[in-house]
């Protein structure tokens, strides 16, 4: 495999294990922080992780604009060094207004998924690209698993241990992409800046006016808001209602990330052959209501062990919806769909983690009405059932 398309996948598995590196220590280091209850804590995290999701929706499309005029290899180079001294402040973070403001940071550089999945674009012919997509997403599991995993070992030398992990594989990939890293924007496909196109809502408005795009949209959107149930929620549930320790946590979340990478890596090309894009949506909109309700309702922290491969299935949705709309989008307008995506994902993430982390507090707090930490997972089956609603009377309609 070529040097820079490790880069890019190594890249987006940094961004990956920098989100996951800190989920196992997120409940403790608030609580340490700012004090206050589990319930507390949680609604703090989703302050966070809102804040961060912001910027990610905010300027998703800048940065894919960015990309598509001055290069793929300026704009990450650039991100991934600020990201690196991002992690640093968080590391040495006294106040939970710090911790916001490197929440603010890093939302900002971690908008360069777009532009690394604009790059898998570039060097793939069209009826690759779902399949590459798949690749992007195989290294953001692959992410997911190293990330928690050594979050919660290095948790055992305190709060801030992973946050320096973190700063230093940015730091180095920064220096390997500088190395590596060749242009693929070239004057034929390279378009001029746009603010208007270059706003989260300017740019969903243009990749509107495609055939088919806007309900494609909307479905990914929809997938998004109910996928974040996972990191938003996952560290404070395990806590409530098994007892997990950070260590547990991270190990949980490292499993999800193992099956996600298999399937997105691996599965997806044979899915992709036997049911097509439009099938591979409908069966992973399938396997993630069943899982999400089953997560929900199990009292057994084996049992939901036991039920990660079939919730990473959901997993094979975004690259087979990302494929069908590149293929409607013209060549010198890749980075400009794939930031539109990063803020559609990043929206989703501004309203998951308050709706999530609030619905978890409500149903967990000692006033609660009714104790069930899985409230959140059954909201977010609820919301993949009407993604998948949107997508079968979508086609219908266009039949």
């Amino acid at each position: 495999m070529r040097l820079p398309v490790i880069f890019i996948l190594l890249t987006v598995m940094i961004d990956a294990m920098g989100i996951g590196l800190i989920i196992p220590v997120m409940p403790d280091l608030i609580q340490d922080v700012d004090g206050g209850s589990l319930a507390e804590a949680a609604i703090w995290g989703g302050i966070l992780s809102t804040t961060f999701a912001v910027m990610q929706f905010l300027f998703g499309p800048v940065v894919g604009g960015l990309s598509d005029r001055f290069g793929r290899r300026p704009v990450l180079l650039i991100a991934l060094a600020i990201m690196a001294l991002d992690y640093v402040l968080m590391a040495v973070a006294g106040t939970i207004w710090l911790l916001v403001l490197g929440r603010v940071i890093g939302g900002i550089t971690a908008a360069t998924q777009s532009t690394a999945s604009a790059y898998m674009a570039d060097i793939s012919a069209p009826h690759e690209r779902a399949a590459r997509f798949g690749l992007v997403g195989a290294a953001f599991g692959a992410g997911f698993v190293l990330g928690p995993l050594l979050g919660g070992l290095l948790a055992e030398y305190g709060t801030r241990a992973p946050f320096w992990l973190a700063a230093v594989l940015a730091g180095s990939n920064a220096i390997f992409g500088w190395i590596v890293l060749k242009e693929t924007v070239t004057d034929a496909t390279r378009r001029a800046f746009n603010w208007r196109r270059a706003n989260p809502l300017g740019a969903l408005r243009a990749l509107g006016r495609l055939p088919g795009v806007t309900r494609l949209l909307v479905i990914y959107f929809i997938y998004h808001v109910g996928f974040a149930v996972y990191p938003s929620v996952w560290p404070y549930f395990g806590k409530e209602r098994f007892d997990w320790t950070p260590a547990t946590v991270g190990l949980s979340l490292g499993l999800f990330g193992i099956t996600m990478a298999l399937i997105q890596g691996g599965l997806i090309r044979p899915i992709l052959k036997k049911l097509g894009e439009r099938g591979t949506v409908i069966a992973g909109h399938l396997f993630s209501i069943a899982s999400l309700i089953l997560i929900a309702v199990v009292s057994s922290g084996t049992w939901v062990l036991l039920l990660t491969p079939l919730a990473s299935m959901g997993g094979i949705i975004p690259p087979a919806l990302q494929g069908i709309m590149s293929a409607r989008v013209a060549d010198d307008a890749q980075g400009e769909l794939q930031g539109a995506l990063t803020s559609a994902s990043a929206l989703a993430m501004i309203l998951s983690p308050l709706v999530m982390t609030y619905t978890f507090a409500q149903f967990t707090d000692a006033q609660a009405p009714i104790y069930l930490p899985g409230a959140p997972f059954l909201l977010a089956a609820g919301l993949s059932t009407v993604g998948l609603a949107a997508l079968l009377i979508g086609t219908r309609r266009s039949s």
